[in-house]
């Protein structure tokens, strides 16, 4: 029985085949597939090595720059922040100059573990760079940084 409404499977090839948000993701799981695999001699993932990368400030970020920095929401970030705390790679403690803030700092022992994983990520980071044929690494991530910070505009031409 087939639906007079239902979509055209050309289509399902046009969006398979066209779709930025399915390229993007398809890449980023790869990416971060790698990265895990690469990264797990030193007990970290792809995203917890970006979330330690992010707390390597001089002085300790709250919650909101660091979430908005991995574009990730505040409730996420926390939930990631619980097993690097749990595993004392990083230290959270009130703000003393607002309480109701958080600050985030690594600790001796994230900032070791950081520092073992930074190898593991150039070597890793620079093989997939030799491996873009045909495509300039600067060229894609400005590319991929337009496109995050255009979501305010597309978000609202949808919506009009």
């Amino acid at each position: 029985m087939s639906n007079p409404r239902g979509v055209p499977y050309e289509t399902t090839h046009l969006v398979r085949d066209t779709c930025l948000c399915l390229h993007v993701q398809r890449a980023a799981r790869t990416l971060a597939r790698l990265f895990d695999e690469a990264l797990r001699p030193v007990g970290l993932t792809s995203g917890q090595f970006s979330l330690l990368n992010a707390l390597n400030r001089p002085a300790p970020p709250s919650i909101a720059p660091v979430a908005q920095l991995l574009a990730m929401d505040r409730t996420t970030l926390t939930a990631a922040l619980k097993p690097l705390e749990r595993d004392g790679l990083i230290a959270i403690a009130k703000d003393p100059d607002d309480r109701r803030n958080r600050l985030l700092s690594l600790t001796d022992k994230g900032r070791e573990i950081l520092a073992a994983a930074i190898p593991i990520w150039c070597d890793l980071h620079g093989a997939i760079e030799a491996g873009m044929a045909g495509l300039a690494p600067d060229d894609l991530r400005g590319a991929l940084t337009g496109l995050s910070r255009a979501k305010t505009t597309a978000s609202a031409s949808a919506s009009a």
